[in-house]
């Protein structure tokens, strides 16, 4: 992921992808720890009226899944390490975020129950003739994200869209490193 991670080298804080407002321009240090990626997250929380809870570090970059101040999830970001630029995560978070992405509409009526969601992703995965199993579902608004699991282990993610049963994996963390809880 080089400068601008989203292919935006130029944009701070200004209109540009998704309106504007899904996108904070980092300081240029690069960012090593989980703590520092949680720094970088909890400010771009702020100006959504968010905070932050879980953050992982990947080899690519760093996700944090921000919640609203009652604790429900709102959506998820990633955090370019090379230089601490914040973002809206692309994929589901972008795409199918009712309350948060591109085509927000407001609540909408959730069709798959958590089990569903998590029953759908391990289906997904083994018609693939993955050896990777489906964990326990993240509920976000129009979707829900899922660790999936080699061995007990964390590998990856996938979303599974909550209105479609539609499958979205995450390919571009990279190896799974670390995580912190609030």
């Amino acid at each position: 992921m080089g400068p601008g991670m989203m292919g935006r080298d130029d944009c701070s804080w200004g209109p540009g992808m998704m309106g504007g407002h899904y996108w904070q321009r980092g300081d240029g240090t690069p960012v090593k720890t989980l703590d520092q990626a949680r720094r970088h997250a909890a400010a771009f929380a702020h100006r959504l009226g968010l905070r932050v809870g879980e953050v992982m570090q990947f080899s690519k970059n760093f996700y944090a899944e921000l919640e609203t101040p009652s604790g429900k999830l709102a959506t998820e970001i990633l955090v370019d390490p090379a230089d601490g630029d914040t973002g809206i995560e692309y994929g589901p978070a972008m795409m199918w975020n009712t309350d948060y992405g591109m085509h927000p509409r407001g609540q909408t009526r959730t069709r798959l129950s958590p089990d569903e969601a998590q029953h759908r992703a391990q289906r997904w995965l083994r018609d693939r003739g993955s050896d990777l199993t489906a964990d326990k579902p993240d509920a976000f608004p129009g979707y829900y994200t899922l660790h999936t699991m080699r061995s007990g282990k964390i590998n990856g993610m996938l979303s599974v869209n909550a209105a479609t049963g539609a499958v979205w994996y995450h390919t571009w963390h990279g190896t799974y490193i670390a995580t912190s809880e609030h």
